[in-house]
């Protein structure tokens, strides 16, 4: 068993989930620990086992790399515009700088095709390294490298043995596993079990570098030669995040960092975005609410697409786009989420081996839900379509049958009940955003046939939206006139709060407004919205959670919608608030600590930022979003919120 600091805030061995920085090279990620060590890495894919897994279990593998006897580190920050992570270090005897990277480096399929890759290849690709640098500041600092990996969840010890004449380079491989690790590195390797080793004194000037490599493509050699290659990855995100029309506003820095981090978060040999990083961290510390969100989820498109786009970066929106359609295309039924090579199989199973994240379980891999029946699925596909094609001025003529074939799916099931937005693992319920979502699909699906010039098929979609609206409002609205979770409850669901952002109704009735108070009033603890309230919910699973960050996102833009900027504006200066040290965001923030929860870091809590963040930098700017006709040309250098082409 591995020896391992206490966290800085108490007993536990693991670090809060918040203090977690995040690498990527666009096809797997890195979690870093703020003692220097990486925790989480899965290879090679952002969905394949892990090698590193520590954040789960701390004899599950590890990466650490960082000053001997010190733990907590001086400071943190990613170089500005970048995936670059550094941490500052300061000891009794001196200054050390570490830098970690996964590196991109160009495009390397120039004699043969890639395997993995379906969209369109650019000018750059990554390069399968995570590069860790060290140069010593002042002093001397005694440093310490530890690289413990653990295939297949922390199950199979790794054998090392030396690769070359010298101590400088090392090979790391289990039997039965197709992941071979290289470790290389100008501090002299040795080997402890299944634990490569190196020590060495820097003093004032030093340099050192170490690099874990899992493919064909080499490592750096020299310093030089691995600063050189982490200076082009910075570059890389830099003019990257240049393409974008971020807003002078103060708020610029969360945007910028939301969108690096979906970035990151996007798998570029097909254009899938997962969910989050990581799998089983759970909602609730002790609790059974662990799932594996390394998948993309259809309901993210949207939100995804409209983020996209709104900032400037097409190319990615694009990708994700055709990415859906490729699904969406077969005659299978569209799922709500897929692996993020489109696989549609991801049987869930639990590793009772792991100990869990502060002891959590079970910890689960794949996702039973995959085959769960969401009718908000064919509003989020269309409304993607819909947005794709305002992007556009055209709807590509492939797209049309799968068009049809989603209305018309969405049109034959809406009055079915289902399993909701939250994948609830009790009874199927008559959800009210399942009917609205389904109201899109129809909504969606009548302007675009109007575009198109299907007039029979818009009239007939257009009286079916209405019918589906007019039963949502004959049964989901109680004796106040507020929208509740579902035709059978009094309970408020913040899910509906994408009403008014969907254009279901407008802004302005009063059953939107009283709807949007009441959720800011009662479903929030400490300012922040929960999803549902367990005990007034069936969701198949005991215990607590906190509250869902994605929730109070959409609170923000809903109040901006109904005219409540002042009170908008607050909350999304406290949730703001609430982000990491490098301003990254879980799922949930328990109201009462602040703490991070769940899954990390998670897209869709940053695609809800950008949203709401948006809407009052836009409010704030013009009277009224609502103000804006259908296709209002933006002045340069402005966004809108994703409501806006609605108008």
């Amino acid at each position: 068993m591995s020896t391992w600091p206490t966290s800085v805030t108490g007993a536990s061995p693991f670090a809060p989930i918040a203090e977690y920085g995040f690498l990527s090279d666009c096809e797997t990620s890195a979690l870093v620990a703020p003692s220097g060590a990486v925790e989480w890495l899965c290879l090679p894919r952002f969905d394949s086992p892990s090698v590193f897994g520590a954040i789960l279990d701390r004899d599950a593998g590890m990466f650490r790399l960082g000053p001997d006897g010190v733990n907590v580190p001086a400071a943190r920050r990613y170089l500005p515009g970048t995936m670059v992570l550094e941490t500052s270090w300061g000891t009794r005897g001196g200054w050390i700088i570490v830098r970690d990277v996964l590196l991109i480096g160009p495009w390397h399929h120039e004699s043969e095709r890639s395997h993995s890759h379906r969209r369109a290849p650019t000018d750059y690709d990554a390069d399968h390294v995570l590069l860790r640098l060290i140069r010593c500041v002042n002093g001397q600092v005694q440093v310490n490298l530890d690289c413990e990996p653990k295939f297949e969840y922390g199950l199979v010890p790794a054998h090392w043995e030396h690769d070359g004449t010298g101590y400088h380079s090392a090979v790391a491989y289990a039997e039965g596993t197709d992941v071979r690790l290289g470790l290389t590195s100008d501090m002299r390797i040795g080997f402890e079990a299944g634990r490569a080793t190196a020590r060495t004194l820097m003093k004032q000037g030093d340099t050192l570098f170490a690099a874990l490599t899992w493919s064909e493509h080499p490592a750096p050699s020299t310093y030089d030669d691995a600063y050189e290659r982490l200076v082009w990855t910075a570059h890389h995100w830099q003019h990257w995040l240049d393409h974008a029309d971020f807003p002078d506003h103060p708020w610029r820095r969360y945007l910028q960092r939301s969108a690096l981090t979906l970035k990151g978060l996007s798998y570029a040999p097909t254009g899938a975005l997962v969910a989050a990083a990581t799998t089983s961290l759970p909602e609730c510390i002790g609790g059974e609410r662990n799932w594996d969100y390394r998948y993309t989820w259809v309901r993210d498109s949207t939100l995804m697409l409209w983020g996209l786009y709104s900032l400037g970066f097409e190319w990615e929106a694009n990708d994700y786009f055709f990415f859906l359609a490729d699904v969406a295309e077969g005659e299978r039924e569209l799922q709500i989420m897929y692996g993020i090579g489109g696989e549609t199989e991801l049987p869930e199973r639990t590793l009772d081996h792991l100990s869990g994240y502060e002891g959590a379980r079970p910890v689960r891999v794949g996702n039973n839900a995959h085959r769960q029946d969401q009718h908000d699925v064919w509003g989020a596909l269309l409304d993607s379509f819909y947005l794709h094609t305002k992007s556009r001025d055209q709807l590509p003529e492939r797209i049309w049958p799968i068009l049809v074939r989603q209305v018309e799916k969405a049109l034959e099931e809406w009055r079915e009940p289902d399993y909701g937005i939250w994948e609830v693992r009790g009874s199927p319920k008559h959800f009210t955003s399942s009917k609205v979502m389904c109201w899109v699909a129809a909504d969606r699906g009548a302007r675009l046939a109007e575009i198109r010039g299907e007039m029979e098929y818009a009239a007939r979609w257009q009286s079916a939206a209405e019918e589906i609206r007019t039963d949502v409002c004959a049964n989901a609205v109680d004796e106040r006139g507020v929208f509740c979770q579902h035709y059978d409850t009094t309970a408020l669901d913040a899910s509906v709060l994408l009403m008014p952002l969907v254009r279901f109704l407008p802004a302005d009735d009063r059953r939107i407004r009283s709807t949007v108070l009441a959720i800011a009033d009662e479903l929030c603890e400490d300012g922040l919205v929960l999803r549902y309230r367990p005990e007034e919910t069936d969701d198949g699973l005991a215990g607590a959670e906190g509250s869902f960050t994605i929730c109070s996102f959409w609170l923000v833009s809903a109040l901006v919608e109904i005219g409540e900027l002042q009170q908008a504006r607050d909350l999304c200066d406290k949730l703001l608030s609430y982000a990491s040290p490098l301003d990254l965001y879980a799922e949930e923030i328990d109201p009462k600590s602040g703490r991070h929860l769940g899954n990390f870091p998670q897209a869709f809590t940053h695609l809800a930022l950008i949203n709401a963040v948006m809407h009052v930098i836009h409010a704030e700017a013009t009277p009224r979003i609502g103000d804006l006709p259908l296709g209002h040309e933006r002045p340069q250098g402005t966004l809108r919120p994703l409501s806006a082409d609605l108008d």
